[in-house]
């Protein structure tokens, strides 16, 4: 039997519930099923309570966790360069966490290849980060968006477009009977028959959680107190967003069930519980790479309401397939920081998504349901399991047999010339 190919991983923790872990966890799964690898994973961006290293079940020394605080250090990455050596380097989120892996490419390159999952929101493309995307020998793209700001920015840059993917025989729509069943056993009496949206979200700025329970009043104010419902499955009191406990006090909305807060943290099965209860899953970001929740909705055929922006663009299909409905933003804000300095901001207004609250609100419930499965379907199209697995296999291999590592590291040159004016 061959030699297994040695994948480091950098991410969040790969069996933590952000979006980016979740991703990272199904990337090693795929690799690791195909049998021609082995993992080891720097899990980070959570708060560990033990850092001792970790092995996952059913894979054993296959897949190695090692929990850190950030994504690491450059002497953890030299450390385990020396001692592991492994065949590929792949990491994954936003460029701003990597600064300090970029600044050791000369350490790394000249040994393994680097494959970097990329996620950036949005326009006018990041010249800015045009020395970053140099230093890698892969860039895959997390949606269209990414994939054409890349090719922009450094189009001598091997570049691949591999979409999130979501495990459609989890997320996948229940009977009516389940459903039925399910309300009885999560909701009051009194909230059966209402209309229940889902957010599903971390309760920070840029995801416009006061925003939306704001304006989801107004919406009530409309259609009546006791019509409707939001559940948000989210920390009301996380340090990056707002007290959304004291917004729902303060505009008198816990007095039906207007919102409810579902703060335990859930399995994948009963996360599509979650999605198959409800009548509408809702993303209305300022900014947003993907938007893994609105895919899994659309994957339990529970239609959504989107802000067009980043990855979620993709997902809200238009016309006679409509998976849901979709929020032009009104306004571009440049926005921006010192890692930063410039990127659009989408924002929607108050009367655009109280408007999109009452059209999937007066629609029947036949309607609904027919828009979910029809998102469902472009689910299964265009962002299934199958094809998302293929690809990173393929894409691994790939860049194995081309770069190589080591003794047989190839298509690398330490050396760039740059024309002087």
């Amino acid at each position: 039997m061959s030699k297994k190919i040695k994948v480091l991983t950098i991410s969040d923790h790969p069996l933590s519930p952000s979006g980016v872990g979740t991703q990272t966890k199904y990337v090693c799964e795929a690799l690791l099923k195909s049998d021609k690898f082995e993992i080891i994973s720097l899990g980070g961006a959570i708060r560990h309570h033990d850092y001792r290293p970790l092995r996952v079940d059913p894979y054993g020394e296959e897949w190695r966790i090692i929990p850190v605080d950030g994504y690491g250090t450059q002497e953890m990455i030299r450390s385990i360069l020396r001692t592991e050596k492994p065949d590929i380097l792949w990491f994954m989120t936003d460029p701003r966490f990597y600064g300090w892996l970029w600044d050791m490419e000369n350490e790394i390159r000249p040994l393994v290849p680097m494959v970097y999952y990329h996620v950036w929101d949005n326009f006018p493309a990041p010249m800015f980060n045009r020395k970053y995307y140099l230093s890698n020998d892969r860039i895959c793209a997390i949606s269209k968006v990414t994939r054409d700001i890349v090719a922009e920015v450094a189009p001598e840059i091997k570049l691949d477009y591999v979409p999130h993917a979501v495990n459609s025989e989890v997320f996948r729509p229940f009977t009516d009977e389940q459903i039925i069943q399910i309300k009885k056993d999560s909701l009051d009496k009194q909230d059966w028959n209402k209309v229940i949206f889902f957010w599903n979200n971390r309760n920070a700025r840029r995801k416009q959680s006061g925003s939306l329970i704001f304006w989801f009043k107004k919406f009530l104010d409309k259609v009546g107190h006791d019509k409707a419902m939001l559940i948000m499955h989210t920390d009301p009191k996380d340090a990056h967003g707002q007290d959304l406990s004291h917004i729902v006090e303060h505009l008198g909305l816990n007095t039906q069930n207007q919102v409810l807060f579902s703060t335990k943290k859930v399995n994948q099965t009963d996360l599509a519980a979650l999605y198959n209860m409800v009548d509408c899953t809702i993303n209305l970001s300022d900014a947003e790479g993907f938007g893994l929740a609105t895919l899994e909705s659309l994957s339990c055929g529970t239609p959504i309401i989107a802000n067009m922006t980043g990855g979620l663009q993709e997902q809200v299909v238009l016309g006679s397939d409509a998976t849901g409905i979709p929020l032009i933003p009104e306004s571009k804000a440049v926005i921006g920081s010192q890692d930063v300095p410039y990127i659009y901001e989408d924002r929607i207004s108050e009367k655009q998504f109280v408007s999109a609250l009452e059209k999937m609100y007066f629609m029947s419930p036949k309607d609904r349901k027919n828009m979910g499965l029809k998102g469902r379907d472009h689910v299964m199209k265009n962002y299934n399991f199958e094809t998302f697995n293929k690809q990173w296999v393929d894409i691994m291999t790939e860049v194995h047999e081309e770069n190589g590592s080591w003794d047989t590291r190839t298509n690398y040159q330490g050396i760039r010339f740059l024309e002087v004016a």
